[in-house]
């Protein structure tokens, strides 16, 4: 993994605030030694709890179920906590009000919560992903083409990066979203529906998509494969970002051996998956081989990916106004 030495070594104090919110303090004490030549004395060391956003699927459980985030800080005196989140947009929404500092999600939850004023800043991402997501349709449609799904009911979550996906592989197909019939389920409704025919085709990420694929024979229209990049994010609450460079290299960097980890042992990662997902080794495999596996800092190439998907989400009125992706940047990432 490249280094993240571009993050400033500036140690700046804590705000009260900021340490209410982000960083719980403990203290003990060693017991007072009193001689009659010198006073009683106490010594006083403190430690501090990271607060780390996460949900079921992704490679933050992964590297809280391995523990070695916690080995890593240990000897920088810093404990990790971990809150777990049923989605990218209320993780965000947990960065945004101070209950985590740290966290990971898709493309599309970050560009919403800068669309709201959220104090997030991206640190870094994996590589792009486009065969983790997709546009489904039954085993037994009789539609084969993209270009068939006009007039056609799609379900699909509304913002997320499979509404962008939609938005692209229809542009490729001579299409737009007002050609077809959009149905806006989150995944356990749109997988009811479309296992009952109440939607024609179905766009979904991993691992609900292998899931599908695997478990109901769900056949592929077109993945994102030369349509879209699919990054996953890792974001930052930015007062932590410019006072703990340390700290959060050290998370960055724990997060890249653990996807190289991932990479060499899909089994093993899949294991570590299935109880909290609920899903079988079979699919979480699949899911793992088709994540963009690695940790990098962020690049000026990403981020002008990123504003692309910002600019059509403002677009399609989805975003209230447009918004600048370097925004939420440190200024000293390149």
């Amino acid at each position: 993994m490249r280094s993240l030495s571009t993050f400033s070594s500036k140690k700046i104090t804590l705000t009260a605030s900021l340490l209410s919110v982000v960083m719980a303090m403990s203290a003990c004490s060693k017991s007072e030694q009193a001689t009659t030549a010198q006073q009683d004395q106490s010594t006083t060391k403190t430690a501090t709890t990271l607060n780390i956003g996460f949900q079921k699927y992704g490679t933050l459980p992964v590297l809280k179920a391995r523990g070695t985030l916690e080995q890593a800080l240990k000897s920088e005196g810093v404990n990790v906590r971990w809150v777990e989140f049923p989605a990218g947009p209320q993780l965000l929404e947990g960065l945004n009000v101070g209950s985590v500092v740290f966290g990971e999600t898709g493309e599309a939850p970050p560009i919403f919560a800068q669309a709201a004023d959220a104090k997030l800043v991206y640190v870094a991402n994996q590589p792009a992903a486009p065969k983790a997501e997709a546009i489904i349709v039954p085993k037994d449609s009789t539609i084969k083409t993209v270009a068939e799904l006009k007039g056609k009911r799609v379900a699909l979550n509304k913002g997320s990066n499979v509404h962008y996906l939609l938005l692209k592989a229809l542009e490729k197909n001579d299409l737009k979203l007002s050609d077809i019939q959009p149905i806006y389920l989150p995944p356990a409704d749109a997988r009811a529906a479309f296992e009952k025919g109440s939607v024609d085709a179905w766009v979904i990420w991993d691992p609900f998509f292998a899931a599908a694929e695997q478990q109901i024979g769900a056949k592929v229209l077109a993945d994102g494969e030369d349509t879209v990049n699919n990054y996953q994010f890792y974001l930052a609450d930015r007062e932590f970002a410019q006072t703990q460079p340390k700290v959060l290299q050290t998370i960055i960097n724990e997060l890249d051996k653990s996807t190289q980890w991932a990479t060499q042992h899909p089994t093993e990662a899949a294991k570590l998956l299935e109880k909290p997902t609920g899903l079988s080794i079979p699919i979480l495999e699949i899911s793992i081989k088709r994540m963009g596996l690695g940790v990098t800092p962020i690049s000026q190439k990403v981020i002008t990916e990123q504003q692309q998907v910002a600019d059509a989400f403002y677009q399609q009125k989805l975003i209230p106004h447009p918004i600048k992706v370097q925004d939420a940047i440190l200024d000293n990432t390149h």
